[in-house]
């Protein structure tokens, strides 16, 4: 390498060096100058000899990605449309009960297991395993049936999940 490129080189150095010097001043101008800007690039020349070794890689900084398809209601829709006809298993719930096994053995017809919720109690609707509302029993054309008296909002039932 020539003196003469060693030259060219530093001069294109400075040259970008001002440029971001110049952009952050712009943009400390817009008001933006809140958040950290980035230091231009420190790059070594070659041909250069100097006793100071770099501190390290500099941290880059990303902006937050951003949505830019356009209408995302579309394609919500077609999304659920994939996931309509999953089957799911519904089950009501009266109660619970814990019961060793020698005196579950001794049940017969006629026993009485005693659950853990009161009379007039509304039942739990689950859904796969998850509580998704409570209802009451009723009875319609001779067969049990289950009307909602609350249901569960899925902000609820995301926090019973944690």
């Amino acid at each position: 390498m020539t003196a003469d490129d060693d030259d060219r080189q530093r001069s294109a150095e400075d040259d970008m060096a001002a440029e971001w010097d110049a952009a952050l001043a712009e943009q400390d101008d817009d008001g933006a100058g809140e958040q950290e800007a980035p230091e231009p690039p420190k790059t070594k020349p070659a041909g250069r000899a100097s006793g100071k070794s770099d501190s390290g890689p500099e941290k880059a900084r990303l902006d937050p990605l951003k949505d830019e398809t356009g209408d995302g209601a579309a394609d919500e829709n077609r999304n659920l449309d994939v996931i309509m006809d999953i089957p799911v298993t519904m089950s009501m719930e009266i109660g619970r009960t814990r019961i060793s096994i020698r005196n579950l053995l001794q049940l017969n017809q006629g026993s009485v297991v005693e659950l853990d919720r009161l009379a007039g109690e509304p039942l739990d609707v689950m859904v796969n395993g998850t509580l998704i509302a409570h209802g009451e029993v009723v009875v319609v054309n001779d067969r049990f049936g289950i009307r909602l008296t609350d249901v569960i909002s899925p902000a609820e039932r995301v926090k019973k999940l944690k």
